[in-house]
């Protein structure tokens, strides 16, 4: 999927998706694509969490909790409307509309449907961090 060194094509074995955990909309999608059959193993981690800090210590964190962020393990960053579709093309029942959703014709439909639920989180999500400037983000009844 992404292209590596000398173009060729650099496989893709699993994917990590960080996702805004306090928010309703992405929560509910990381249970959604938990529940999928996967082609590549997806590892769902809140952004801007310890966990993601360690995984991934010169990422932009804070930049992630403005935009899903998916990261390859050969480094590949998806971010947006691409992290969309790699999430997608990382699903059995879902990699034929990932492929789609990537020619002209289907790329406006993601593009939309990312800038809907966008405007959905906007209304919904509670800000991360809770004002002590760390930005990190628990898990709706996490405890933390």
């Amino acid at each position: 999927m992404a292209t590596g060194t000398g173009g060729r094509h650099a496989s893709v074995e699993r994917l990590t998706v960080l996702y805004d955990a306090q928010c309703p909309l992405c929560f509910h999608l990381r249970q959604w694509l938990v529940k999928q059959r996967q082609l590549v193993p997806l590892d769902l981690v809140p952004a801007a969490s310890e966990e993601a800090r360690r995984r991934f210590p010169g990422l932009d964190h804070a930049g992630t909790l403005d935009e899903i962020t998916v990261i390859g393990d050969r480094g590949q960053i998806y971010r947006g409307t691409s992290a969309w579709i790699v999430c997608l093309w990382a699903l059995a029942d879902h990699r034929p509309r990932s492929h789609w959703l990537t020619t002209p014709a289907g790329r406006p439909f993601a593009r939309a449907t990312v800038l809907a639920a966008a405007k959905y989180r906007s209304l919904t999500a509670t800000p991360c961090g809770g004002g002590d400037g760390d930005g990190a983000c628990t898990a709706p009844g996490s405890g933390d």
